[in-house]
């Protein structure tokens, strides 16, 4: 597929993160605008040859893929400014969390193409989860929205009705791991493993979970089922880890990140 130039409104974090997976994946770094109001921190994306800049108008006009990545409660008053330069042509492409496809649709002309995406902060090493949902967008046009975020890892299409839960089992999910590795980590150094070592230890072996899940289909407990013998120390760990309410705990903050979301 030909490389159509895309502009990210909003290098933050996220921002950052779709730039550097798509540059890993060998895209046209001169068909790539990053916009940002301290356009500085976008120095080493420069560098790489991307077009950085502190004007949006700028980037709408030299692009037909436009990805919003901006903060909640900025994405209204920047598409108020950019509205009369986006047209029929451009595909909006927003990956702002509680920011409905209805509402960017009422910013913008009835006529523009809208995906939403729900990515995460793993698009900078090629392995995001994005889900997508859209209005009003083209098979075809869908289909550049998944080669832009295949890219970035893998896609998977969802009724946007599901695109909080999306939020908050696949971007915070980011967070909600690396909260359970540090905890590892903590427990590795307690018995006897200096930092560096529990690290690598703790890390490659959830990647390795991971993985098990992922090219062998199986439920995560016929996994736990290999791995468990009769008075064992696996299964000694889990139970103690149950009594302390570990699912319970991790199960209650998934649901509370999700309340969160739809009371604000």
């Amino acid at each position: 597929m030909n490389q159509d130039t895309i502009a990210i409104i909003g290098g933050g974090n996220l921002g950052k993160s779709i730039a550097q997976g798509l540059l890993k994946q060998h895209n046209n770094p001169s068909q790539i605008y990053v916009t940002r109001t301290k356009v500085e921190l976008l120095a080493d994306l420069k560098s790489k040859g991307v077009h950085t800049t502190s004007d949006n108008i700028l980037a709408v006009k030299q692009s037909k893929i436009l990805i919003f990545a901006l903060k909640p409660y900025r994405i209204e008053s920047v598409l108020k400014e950019l509205a009369p330069h986006i047209t029929a042509e451009h595909l909006i492409i927003s990956v702002i969390s509680d920011f409905s496809l209805a509402q960017l649709s009422n910013c913008v002309a009835n006529n523009v193409q809208i995906v939403r995406a729900m990515p995460n902060t793993a698009a900078a090493i090629g392995e995001s989860l994005t889900c997508l949902a859209s209005h009003n967008a083209s098979a075809e046009n869908i289909k550049k929205a998944q080669f832009i975020f295949d890219a970035l890892g893998e896609t998977i299409e969802i009724d946007e009705s599901l695109m909080d839960a999306a939020t908050v089992l696949g971007a915070c999910g980011i967070a909600y791991v690396l909260r359970f590795i540090r905890a590892m980590i903590q427990g590795g150094i307690e018995i006897g493993f200096d930092a560096k070592t529990a690290t690598k230890i703790a890390s490659q072996t959830v990647k390795g979970a991971s993985e098990l899940l992922l090219q062998n289909g199986n439920h995560p407990e016929e996994e736990i089922d290999k791995v468990t013998t009769p008075k064992g120390c696996t299964i000694a760990g889990l139970n103690e880890m149950e009594h302390q309410g570990f699912s319970s705990s991790l199960i209650k903050g998934i649901k509370t990140s999700i309340e969160t979301i739809q009371r604000d």
